[in-house]
């Protein structure tokens, strides 16, 4: 008679002892498999929590100052016109960040891009205003055209002179402003900006200014449909399989025979023109003109707009009619949150300190290692992989 004992394999496993490791399902599984969605999360809400601390430091309720934000956006007559509005250029300034980033590049150039698009977006519009339609077609052509010239030279000096594009863009916002705003008080000027003071180009006619369709801005449909169109390029066509081998591994990539540095020229010129067109968007469809501050913070709330899209097209949608609603708000919030204590209600600058928190909380991967302490390492490279 044999000592030795056989098991039966269809027995069920025993329920493993209070020492022995256990499986970690559940919803623990889950958070751990969707890091990046669990960082902008919590990301959202400890930047709404910040905001809230300080509204409640200046006397005014918090749930109160967030509900006037939606509801200035959304809900007051034309407040949801006003928010695709300004939807419609701050997703093509968060594309003109994901393209580049999909290829190992961090554009932050978005600022000057965007000026150089709408001065002559505003200034082609204005000349062929009497072609209707077409003429703000042309404006929006120019647009990208202009900006993506802009991204062509950032492009060229990284690829064939080791040029760091951060360093690049950054010297060409400068040199952008400079241009620009010679070009509106020089050449492109209007009469009436020569008493008023105020540099300004003309005004586009009204047969070539972008309008919305039932209550939807035309450049909020432009700027959908190529956020779809990026994304289906850059996942089912051989430029996008190019785009993300050059971002994953260079050296793989050249092995392949891929063009690096026609890759790096393209992608920088296709996220470039697509600032320039927001710009074109802007001048053509909201003030109809062009003006040095027609550009503000848009080309930076891109840069916010890619890291809470995790650099995927169609999520950029979402995150910029997040910071469209959050800008349209702000500025009936200070209107609705004047008290005698406060005469001057909350400033609408409460929103680039939200803004700049989201954008701190999404950009280190300091706080994935603080959510998944025992995945450290795992955490670590789903906050800080653009390409993914």
């Amino acid at each position: 008679m044999s000592d030795t004992t056989t098991t039966d394999p269809a027995a069920p496993p025993t329920d493993p002892g209070p020492d022995e490791p256990r499986d970690r399902g559940g919803l623990l599984a889950y958070l751990i498999g969707h890091q990046s969605g669990v960082v902008i999360v919590v990301a959202l809400v400890i930047s709404l929590l910040v905001g809230a601390a300080l509204i409640r430091y200046q006397g005014v309720n918090p749930w109160y100052a967030y509900e006037t934000l939606v509801r200035e956006a959304l809900v007051t007559p034309g407040g949801f016109t006003r928010t695709l509005q300004k939807t419609a250029p701050l997703v093509l300034t968060g594309l003109a960040v994901v393209l580049p980033l999909r290829v190992g590049l961090f554009n932050i150039g978005g600022q000057g891009q965007f000026a150089m698009g709408a001065i002559f977006g505003a200034w082609v519009a204005y000349v062929a205003g009497g072609a209707g339609f077409l003429g703000a077609l042309l404006g929006m052509v120019a647009g990208l055209v202009f900006g993506a010239l802009v991204g062509i030279l950032v492009g060229v000096l990284k690829a064939y002179r080791g040029v760091h594009e951060v360093i690049s863009t950054i010297m060409l916002n400068y040199i952008v402003a400079g241009v620009t705003f010679w070009l509106v008080v020089g050449p492109l000027q209007a009469e009436s900006s020569k008493t008023s003071g105020i540099p300004k180009t003309e005004t586009i006619p009204e047969a070539a200014q972008l309008s919305a369709v039932a209550g939807v801005p035309v450049g909020f449909a432009v700027a959908v449909v190529l956020a779809v169109a990026c994304w289906w390029m850059l996942s089912r066509t051989s430029l996008g399989f190019r785009f993300n081998t050059v971002g994953a591994n260079k050296s793989a990539a050249g092995y392949a025979g891929i063009p690096i540095n026609r890759v790096v020229v393209l992608s920088m010129a296709l996220g470039a023109g697509l600032a320039g067109l927001g710009g074109a968007l802007e001048a053509e469809g909201t003030l109809h003109q062009f003006e040095p501050a027609i550009v503000g913070t848009l080309g930076f709330d891109g840069i916010t707009i890619a890291l809470l899209a995790r650099a995927n097209p169609l999520a950029t949608i979402p995150a910029a009619f997040l910071v469209g609603m959050l800008r349209t708000g702000a500025a009936g919030l200070q209107f609705a949150t004047q008290t005698p204590t406060l005469p001057t209600g909350i400033t609408p600058e409460i929103v680039d300190l939200l803004l700049a928190i989201i954008l701190l909380m999404v950009s280190i991967p300091v706080l994935g290692r603080w959510i998944f302490r025992s995945r450290a390492d795992k955490a670590s490279v789903a906050t800080t992989s653009w390409g993914s």
